[in-house]
């Protein structure tokens, strides 16, 4: 975790060493929770200081093996990919050219200064949501509200919420600017998801502000 980050979650470091603790305990009752412990702190690897724009997602896929620590992420090996990142990538190459690679690493956006935060950080193998409501969401929000701050500090700033969780963080996220649609997943994708151009849309936010465009390539 970036040295920055650290300092932005200290109010929650009660909750963080208590998850980690119940973590331990998933372990030793053989149960286990994904991604990897070192890992699960993935999306604050790159320092605050360098986050443009925030992309929230759920919780982490509980197909064992899959995810990386960034929302909407998996490991390169990782095939055929998630329905809903299959989407994304329709939605990327409509929307700026952009090409999909034949994996769903999305590393390469973090470098761009994209945080891909899911709002629950780990979960149980084979079981969606099975960590919800357990203290992430804590966690998460006041990862958030340290994106809020640096915002108002004049840096230029914007947020994708994809789905209803994520869009009911529109009021805590202030005066970010946001691209909002249904989620990306089969179930909704069709239903306002196809066609709304984030990626441009985001760029535009940041440029209006006076900030660079996001390069949204993913190489392979």
């Amino acid at each position: 975790m970036a040295a920055d980050w650290a300092d932005a979650l200290a109010p929650v470091e009660d909750r963080v060493t208590a998850l980690g603790a119940f973590l331990r305990e998933e372990v030793a009752a053989g149960r286990g929770y994904q991604p990897s412990g070192d890992r699960v702190f993935r999306a604050f690897q790159r320092p605050l200081a360098d986050v443009r724009v925030l992309i929230v997602g759920q919780d982490p896929y509980p197909n064992p093996g899959h995810p990386i620590g960034l929302c909407f992420a998996v490991e390169r090996g990782v095939s055929p990919l998630p329905p809903s990142l299959r989407n994304i990538y329709r939605e990327l190459a409509d929307d700026v050219g952009v090409t999909p690679p034949g994996h769903g690493d999305l590393s390469a956006w973090t470098d761009q200064g994209v945080m891909l935060l899911n709002r629950v950080l780990t979960v149980r193998p084979h079981q969606s949501d099975s960590h919800k409501n357990l203290g992430w969401e804590h966690v998460t929000a006041c990862a958030i509200q340290a994106v809020v701050r640096r915002a108002e500090t004049g840096t230029p700033m914007a947020a994708i919420l994809w789905g209803n969780a994520a869009r009911s963080l529109r009021p805590p996220l202030g005066s970010i600017p946001t691209v909002e649609s249904v989620h990306p997943s089969p179930l909704s994708a069709s239903r306002g998801f196809f066609g709304t151009r984030p990626f441009s849309r985001v760029n535009q936010l940041l440029v209006e502000q006076g900030g660079q465009p996001v390069d949204w390539a993913l190489p392979d």
